[in-house]
């Protein structure tokens, strides 16, 4: 029981605050409008200002919390550099506005192209590859029609404009900061190139390496056919021999936590469990909303639709492509999936 998961710092901070998990880092916490209710940021010292790790969504009341944690635990020292973990906009959200304010971004070349291409990517309804994507995975024709007349999310209404310019971090690179130096190692299937950061007991794991919960491993329009669930556990597969159950994980969500081999394998036995009941589930056929119940063996309301739709589609191409199952439209233009 001593490499299960431990919580050594039991209580987040509060919104105006601080809580140092190590000499020159400081761990906060900015709030966000949905039931993952909040997202973790790291400041690390940076020689004379921070350096601080992902950075919440934009917003008035980002930018005014941002402003009050400047002033307030921060010391008015200024952010020299931001480092991005990933591309969704709770990490990039602010990444723009430092920027505008004198820092440098430094984020995996992926990642940076995603965030760009989907803040100038503004669509005022929703393109027909979505809806194409929502009809095969068996979105009731009421609810396509309904959605076909809905602005969609855009990341524009949340995340600060991206200005041309940053600097690539890459799989094996160092960077030194809060005196400690710190190798990249990147991992994939939640978010394409997603940058960790370890050190000598202490690793940043973003969305990466979380606890308690899983990172949503989806399949978008942009890419119907991925296969995102074989690289996140190929990458859970390759953080193994780095993994030591006494690091200290500060994570992108929830509290930091040390174990992290035990939850290495916890991560990778939830989704081949999945798999395994996903398949028993498909011995007749099924499109992906049917797949839900089955998936995260408990209720999905309208407010978790969109993320488990993505994720059972994840799932249902991890098993195509291992040639588990057949795949054939309807008349509607829904895919059915089956057992082979």
């Amino acid at each position: 029981m001593t490499e299960a998961i431990q919580h050594p710092f039991p209580d987040p901070p509060a919104e105006d605050a601080a809580v140092e998990v190590a000499p020159g880092i400081l761990w906060l916490r900015l709030p966000l409008p949905m039931a993952l209710d909040h997202v973790n940021v790291y400041a690390l010292e940076d020689g004379p200002g921070w350096a601080i790790v992902d950075t919440g969504l934009h917003s008035r009341r980002g930018v005014a919390l941002w402003e009050r944690l400047l002033a307030g635990p921060l010391a008015g020292r200024p952010v020299t550099r931001v480092i991005v973990t990933h591309h969704h906009p709770d990490h990039v959200g602010m990444a723009g506005w430092f920027q505008a304010r004198g820092a440098e971004l430094l984020t995996t070349r992926v990642a940076w192209l995603y965030a760009r291409m989907l803040t100038l990517d503004v669509q005022p309804l929703p393109t027909p590859e979505s809806m194409t994507f929502w009809r095969r995975a068996g979105l009731p024709a009421d609810r396509l029609a309904a959605r076909a007349a809905e602005r969609p999310f855009n990341f524009a209404d949340v995340v600060h404009p991206m200005p041309v310019g940053f600097a690539q971090i890459a799989e094996g690179d160092r960077l030194h900061l809060a005196g400690r130096d710190w190798r990249v190692r990147l991992g994939h299937g939640h978010a394409p190139d997603h940058a960790t950061l370890w050190s000598d007991g202490i690793v940043i794991g973003g969305d990466q390496l979380l606890p308690g919960i899983s990172a949503n491993i989806g399949v978008y329009p942009t890419e119907p056919e991925a296969d995102p669930l074989t690289d996140w556990l190929q990458s859970c597969a390759a953080f193994r021999p780095h993994a030591r159950a006494g690091d200290l994980i500060l994570p992108g969500h929830k509290l930091p936590f040390t174990g992290l081999p035990f939850r290495l394998e916890q991560m990778i036995e939830n989704h081949v469990a999945a798999l395994d009941r996903l398949l028993d589930h498909l011995a007749r056929p099924r499109v992906a909303m049917d797949c839900f119940a089955v998936l995260f063996k408990r209720p999905i309301g309208l407010a978790e639709e969109g993320l488990a739709l993505v994720e059972a589609v994840a799932h249902l191409n991890c098993l195509l492509r291992r040639g588990r199952v057949s795949r054939s439209l309807t008349a509607d233009g829904a895919c059915l999936w089956e057992r082979l």
